[in-house]
């Protein structure tokens, strides 16, 4: 049976990528020279430290201006509220989300479903697995997944004829 599977995935090299070239701006800008502000990507997890409020808002400003460009999508991304200390230092945490959580694996389901296609979407782990038994039907099935709009940007993988 045709089947292929619909993540939401995250291209880890693009996320290195953008993050090196947000940390090549940070050291050639003028405003941050000498501020101690830094932007370090730890797994899924991009950290963004400053001297106060308004380096924060700006490094934020790079690193999303970085991830989009890189071709990101912004649905991927979660984006943490900035902490400030009383000493004047902030700090934020923006989180890359990998994976389709439960309630938005059954929402997607549902929706291939109300489509009325003859296919079939099954849950499995972080991802739906879709079959059917001809092509035309799956292709239709992606391109009505692809024109919704969900809360999570979605890929599709592992196209099996």
């Amino acid at each position: 049976m045709p089947s292929f599977d619909i993540v939401s995935q995250v291209n880890s090299m693009e996320v290195e990528n953008a993050i090196n070239q947000a940390q090549k701006e940070l050291a050639t800008r003028f405003d941050f020279k000498g501020s101690g502000a830094e932007i370090v990507l730890e797994k899924h997890e991009i950290k963004l430290k400053a001297t106060d409020n308004f380096k924060i808002k700006a490094l934020e400003e790079i690193v999303i201006g970085k991830l989009a460009k890189r071709g990101i999508s912004m649905k991927s991304i979660d984006r943490g509220e900035a902490e400030i200390s009383p000493l004047g230092h902030a700090r934020q945490l923006i989180k890359i989300k990998q994976g389709i959580d439960g309630p938005t694996a059954k929402l997607i389901s549902q929706f291939v479903r109300d489509t009325k296609l003859k296919v079939t979407a099954a849950i499995q782990g972080d991802e739906v697995r879709v079959t059917g038994k001809n092509r035309d039907d799956l292709q239709a099935a992606i391109a009505a997944v692809r024109g919704h709009d969900f809360p999570i940007a979605v890929n599709f993988v592992n196209f099996r004829d």
